[in-house]
Order: C-alpha cells, then sequence, then structure tokens
C-alpha cells in the first residue's frame, strides 16, 4: 500500500493464466501457487486486495487469508474484473510489463490485448495504463528482515562449499571434476543452484578457459593457472551468488608472480570503489561508474557486463542494475538505490598467459552505507603442489 502511494499508482493489476507455462515473475511476491485459467490480482492504494481466479483455483487463494475478497468465476473472468475495476474507478492502472526490467515484465503480449478490451469496458483509457516496474523495484528490491536473514544462509553455504572446493584444486584436476564435486555436495545437502545446474558452478582454470557464462570444461589445472569459480547456492528459496580465486604455484614459486599481484592489487581496489559509491539515493550507473572508472584509470580494459545486480529469489532478482548507460540495459542503471536492498558486485580482469582475476561480493544497502554479507576475499588463495 504504501510503495502504490509513493509510485502514485491507484491500482496494481497482476493478469495470468497457465503458470506452469508462462510465470509472471510479480506473482510469487502475492501467490505462491500455479494458476490455470485466466486469473487477476488487484491491489488497490486503499489496502483492498481483491483474487478474481477460475472456480476450481478459489479455495486455494481464499486460503492465504491475505485477499479481501476472492471472487471464483466458470465461463470468463471478463464480467467479475470489469465490475471490479469500475468499483476501484482508478485513475492510474500499474500493470507488469517493461523494456527495462526483467522481473517486471511478466505481462505476456497475447494476455495484455485480452486485459486491453477489459480496461476499456471498465473505462480506463490507455493514457492512465502505466508499468508496474517502480512498484516492483521497491517490493522485490527492499528484503524483509527475515528475507536477508534467508540469504545470509544461503551465503554461509556457499562460503562453506567455496572452502571445501578450494582442498580439491591440485594440477590435473579438470574444470568438471571441480564442478561435479560442487553438484555431489549440493545433493547430499538437499539443495538447488542459483542458476542453472549444469552451469553452476562456473570453473575457469588458465589462459584458454572461456570467460562469462560457459559451462565447466575437460580442461585441467596446472601449475602457473588461476583458477576462478562462480557459485551460488538457492536455500530456503533465496540465493547467493559469489565468485572465489586461487592460484596454483608454479615450480620455484613461493608467492604469486608479480603480474598476477598487481592485476588481483586492482581489481580488489576497483571492487572497494564501486561498493564505496553504493549508498541510498545514488544512481545505478554512478555506482558502476565509480568501479569500471578505478580500472580505466589504471591502465586496465573496463568490463563489459554490469558492475551488481540485485540477488534474492533468484540470482538476478531485477530491479535498479549496477551498471553502464548502454543500451541493452536500458533505464534500470538510472533507477535509484534503496536501502534494504541486496546486491552481487563483481569485476575482473586478465592476467595474460595465466587466466582471468574475478571477484564478486554479497552485499546489503543500510540506510547509511552498506554491510558485506559474504566475506570480502582480501588475498589470493594460493595453492601449492
Amino acid at each position: 500500500r504504501g510503495l502504490l502511494e509513493r509510485h502514485d499508482v491507484d491500482l496494481w493489476l497482476t493478469f495470468v493464466r497457465e503458470t506452469s507455462l508462462s510465470k509472471d515473475p510479480a506473482l510469487e511476491l502475492i501467490y505462491p501457487y500455479d494458476l490455470t485459467w485466466h486469473s487477476a490480482f488487484l491491489v488497490g492504494r486503499d489496502g483492498q486486495a481483491t483474487a478474481i481466479v477460475g472456480r476450481y483455483d478459489a479455495e486455494n487463494v481464499k486460503r492465504l487469508n491475505v485477499y479481501s475478497q476472492v471472487i471464483g468465476y466458470d465461463e470468463s473472468i471478463g464480467p467479475a474484473l470489469t465490475e471490479a475495476i469500475r468499483g476501484i474507478a482508478p485513475g492510474r492502472v500499474a500493470l507488469n510489463f517493461s523494456e527495462s526490467d526483467p522481473a517486471a515484465d511478466g505481462l505476456t503480449h497475447g494476455m495484455k490485448l485480452t486485459l486491453d478490451q477489459i480496461l476499456a469496458e471498465a473505462g480506463v483509457p490507455s493514457d492512465r495504463v502505466v508499468s508496474a516496474e517502480g512498484v516492483l523495484e521497491s517490493l522485490r528490491g527492499q528484503k524483509t528482515l527475515s528475507e536477508a536473514a534467508l540469504i545470509r544462509q544461503a551465503i554461509a553455504t556457499t562460503e562453506k562449499l567455496f572452502a571445501e572446493v578450494g582442498a580439491q584444486i591440485r594440477p590435473g584436476v579438470s574444470e568438471r571434476a571441480l564442478a561435479d564435486f560442487m553438484h555431489r555436495r549440493l545433493a547430499e545437502m538437499g539443495l538447488g543452484t542459483s542458476w542453472d545446474w549444469d552451469f553452476n558452478p562456473i570453473v575457469n582454470t588458465g589462459p584458454e578457459s572461456v570467460m562469462g557464462h560457459a559451462g565447466p570444461s575437460d580442461l585441467v589445472v596446472r601449475s602457473g593457472h588461476l583458477v576462478h569459480l562462480d557459485f551460488g547456492v538457492k536455500q530456503d528459496n533465496y540465493c547467493s551468488d559469489i565468485q572465489r580465486m586461487w592460484y596454483v604455484l608454479d615450480e620455484g614459486e613461493n608467492d604469486a608472480p608479480a603480474d598476477v599481484q598487481r592485476v588481483w592489487k586492482l581489481v580488489r581496489g576497483a571492487l572497494s570503489a564501486g561498493a564505496e559509491a553504493l549508498r541510498p539515493g545514488k544512481r545505478g550507473w554512478e555506482v558502476d561508474q565509480a568501479a569500471r572508472q578505478y580500472l580505466i584509470d589504471r591502465g586496465l580494459p573496463e568490463y563489459k557486463h554490469a558492475f551488481g545486480h540485485n540477488v534474492g529469489r533468484v540470482a538476478h532478482d531485477g530491479g535498479t542494475t549496477l551498471g553502464p548507460r548502454w543500451e541493452r540495459y536500458g533505464q534500470s542503471p538510472y533507477g535509484i538505490i534503496e536501502p534494504g536492498s541486496v546486491y552481487a558486485v563483481e569485476l575482473g580482469a586478465e592476467v595474460p598467459g595465466k587466466g582471468w582475476i574475478y571477484l564478486e561480493e554479497n552485499v546489503l544497502v543500510t540506510e547509511n552505507g552498506l554491510e558485506w554479507l559474504s566475506t570480502p576475499q582480501t588475498e589470493i588463495v594460493l595453492v601449492r603442489t
């Protein structure tokens, strides 16, 4: 209710069907189960919430005890939904469509065509229909205390598994074997991954490994290699997203060579610069710029992605992106940072001939700055052979 007031929205309307095939990302915030027929969830600025669903789904909605009114229908949702909208007489109606935020873009084109007719019959002209992206950015992004606790739990589990896999890193072990070790541990613990199982963890060893979202390969760890893992756990429906680094000492080495240490120091410095800029009231692109410029000013190339993204029910949880003002990010980098948001902040750079140094930490935006939820990796872990 407070968010609708803040964003000057009189009615937030979520409209879905056959959600086992096409699930609006916003639905899990207001209804936890699948739906079959056309279904509408109306939340008004006055605090009233109405659900209009097929007859056979109505009882499940009622049992939640959170909706002021639950209406079941048989032949068509049109009459009941039209009457409900007329009764509210909204000035501005927010729907789940967005060009920039995938977490606010769950209304399909076909459903929008159906809804346009219903809104017209209810007396709502198209110029009073707006995107719900602002409402959803705040609703999804600002974590409750219990949500933050669940994210902390997932992070703690992730860090425990990182410590375990670190003991498995040695020359001759393949990327795929390291990933298999993590999968076995997850299966033993009954846990899932923050993104696709086959590509989580991402494992990279040495200069030939493909950096990015590629899955683990049969490349093996060698002395003089950097080893990198990008890994996230899904535990009790909340996620983590963290990256960690190791260096495998070459013959005669007692420490990482100068080129590795230099890039490590600069990557750490850029991550810290971005984190220092991550404050309530800042825009996403301003945070990214602080980290990006740190690397550029010191002679390293800029990374080709955003500095940070929201973490929550999924690894990339929508809302304001800590990213550059590139076309591919749309309006998301222009969003305002809000307290209560949890972000993964990440960046890296290549060490020629040895691999990539990439770091990622999870942080909570507070009223005055941020809190590190993950334990920052401040030193590269040395693997002695």
